[in-house]
């Protein structure tokens, strides 16, 4: 089916106490000459001079501690609350596979800025723009371009979905929502401002909490959108790990041109 296909990496990595990350994750990594040496000892008994092969080193291992929201990921309906459209939410690992190996199709939304937010009508003359309608279960990619910036402090200046975007893309369909940013709301900041200036608790996390309404995945963190030769007729993977019962997954999203 893909013969000759491009792969295309859309993802980043999971990193030791990383600046893109509010809660970031921390990786011990253990080596081949030191602990990773001493546990081959424990295990099987040996010396290292018995480790022929290795010339007596032992083996490299990595332990980590974060969150399932670290790094690129997909979040489960079960995220955004307990149910979806009335009924119990799917953690991660009952997100149907379907939903995370298909059609995509790129919304370019590199002129909105930082705080802005990307309304229906945004989406809909993107369509019209590049001449693609939606189908069923098509993948839907923002792209914000902060992907270049997710060395420094300004990752976080993005412009991001409201509900009513959100549940636009649902009502045609689509049941996983891509950005290459670091949440597909708005940055905290823009929504607490809102907050502060009405008292009105709608302005707090809409896109997400659109998902009670309408069931779907997103996947935050995602990057080289700008790869991507053309903005539809491409397919993407983005299946996550499986964790039992969790809000998310880690996942290697990658486009298959």
């Amino acid at each position: 089916m893909f013969h000759g296909a491009r792969l295309i990496d859309l993802s980043v990595p999971l990193e030791d106490n990383a600046i893109s990350e509010p809660l970031p994750g921390s990786i011990r990594y253990i080596d081949h000459q030191h602990e990773g040496l001493a546990q081959m000892q424990q295990f099987f008994g040996v010396k290292p001079d018995d480790l022929v092969f290795s010339s007596g080193e032992g083996w490299a291992i990595e332990e980590l501690k974060m969150i399932t929201h670290t790094g690129t990921h997909v979040d489960a309906p079960y995220h955004y609350a307990r149910t979806a459209e009335g009924q119990p939410a799917k953690t991660i690992d009952e997100v149907p596979l379907e939903w995370c190996f298909a059609p995509a199709v790129i919304f370019d939304m590199r002129h909105k800025q930082p705080g802005e937010l990307i309304t229906p009508d945004d989406l809909q003359r993107e369509l019209d723009r590049i001449g693609y309608q939606l189908k069923p279960l098509d993948i839907a990619l923002i792209q914000t371009g902060a992907d270049k910036r997710i060395h420094s402090a300004d990752y976080f200046r993005q412009p991001g979905l409201g509900r009513e975007s959100v549940l636009w893309l649902c009502e045609r369909g689509v049941k996983v929502i891509g950005i290459d940013a670091y949440t597909l709301d708005r940055p905290f900041k823009d929504m607490v401002a809102d907050y502060r200036r009405t008292g009105d608790g709608r302005w707090i996390w809409p896109a997400h909490f659109a998902g009670v309404t309408r069931e779907y995945c997103q996947i935050e963190k995602l990057a080289n959108l700008d790869l991507i030769p053309r903005p539809f007729g491409f397919w993407v993977s983005c299946l996550p790990v499986k964790i039992k019962a969790a809000s998310a997954g880690w996942c290697r999203a990658v486009a298959i041109v």
